[in-house]
């Protein structure tokens, strides 16, 4: 497929991880969780991501889980998704999940930064090396679950490289967040690299944001839209289209983001945070995640409560609620 709807600008939602009360892969669910994304107007999935659980990697995960996102993308007969698959480790490991994506019809690779001990001549090495198997997909991730601090002359490189499509900007930090703009807009590829807000602290700042350089975020990969999905794509498509009051219901979001990714905790609920949404509307039957340790926080599901009803414009149960029964068949 095109990379277009990348390079022009969409919703893209990091695809959790579906499973049983014995914590095995809940293949219905997890079909069910795909249409969703798709129903809702989503213009792209990413799969294998930190939203879908690294540890589907040792739990023998990776190839099902991307196949059945794969399968269940083409049966919508939709020619406008892009698949991206996120791949992690050192360069070997790294490239041979770039394969297994390519064969299974992806279309990008969201490259996790995370190498210990890596420079970041290395790092640019082996997005080189992952670029020669499918476009890549930057990633700037926050410090608090484990990203590296990257330079401005790193991001420059990378946009550089001819196999970078786009960068997913999600520091958590304004100014790593301008250190990564400086970057590409330095590049000689400045205009062949879409910028993707993965703040999902600051997201509809920075999709009204004027970035150095003339550039703006073109779209958004967060595990923030994993949740609310048809408002979210109600939201970006109004953001481009007619803002109106949507700059003033910004901390709005962030608070539900809060909320969602558990942040007063340091992020430890984040992904049970996105599950409860996701059981309260019948499209997950648990909140369970492959480490049996991992769960939501004390309040954490008060504060759900609070801000679903507090914010309705950001949730979508009656589209849901609509359609549920159709994406579990």
């Amino acid at each position: 497929m095109s990379l277009a709807p990348l390079l022009a600008g969409t919703v893209i939602p990091a695809h959790p991880l579906a499973l049983t009360a014995d914590r095995t892969l809940d293949e219905r669910r997890q079909r069910a969780l795909t249409r969703y994304y798709l129903a809702a107007g989503a213009g792209g999935l990413a799969v294998g991501v930190h939203t879908t659980q690294f540890a589907i990697r040792e739990a023998g995960l990776l190839r099902p889980v991307l196949e059945l996102a794969a399968e269940t993308a083409a049966e919508s007969r939709r020619a406008d998704i892009v698949l991206v698959a996120g791949a992690c480790g050192p360069t070997g490991q790294a490239v041979a999940e770039a394969r297994l994506a390519a064969e299974l019809g992806y279309d990008a690779v969201l490259l996790s930064p995370v190498v210990p001990g890596a420079s970041e001549a290395e790092l640019l090495d082996r997005a080189r090396a992952v670029g020669e198997v499918l476009p890549v997909i930057g990633f700037y991730l926050q410090r608090a679950i484990g990203g590296p601090e990257l330079s401005r002359d790193f991001w420059r490189a990378l946009a550089d490289q001819p196999s970078t499509a786009a960068v997913k900007v999600a520091p958590f930090d304004r100014y790593r967040t301008l250190e990564v703009a400086h970057g590409v807009a330095a590049a000689d590829r400045r205009d062949e690299v879409a910028l993707y807000t993965g703040n999902d602290d600051h997201i509809i700042g920075d999709l009204l944001a004027s970035l150095p350089g003339g550039l703006r975020f073109r779209g958004g990969l967060l595990g923030q839209w994993a949740v609310w999905t048809r408002a979210a794509v109600a939201m970006f498509e109004r953001l481009r289209r007619d803002p109106g009051d949507l700059a003033a219901k910004a901390e709005q979001l962030t608070d539900a983001n809060a909320a969602v990714f558990d942040a007063l905790n340091g992020f430890a609920g984040c992904i049970a945070g996105v599950h409860e949404v996701l059981r309260r509307q019948g499209l997950l039957a648990g909140t369970w995640c492959l480490d049996p340790d991992e769960g939501l926080s004390p309040g954490q599901a008060e504060e759900l409560t609070r801000v679903a009803a507090a914010y309705p414009w950001l949730t979508d149960d009656d589209f849901v609620a609509e359609h549920l029964d159709d994406w579990l068949a």
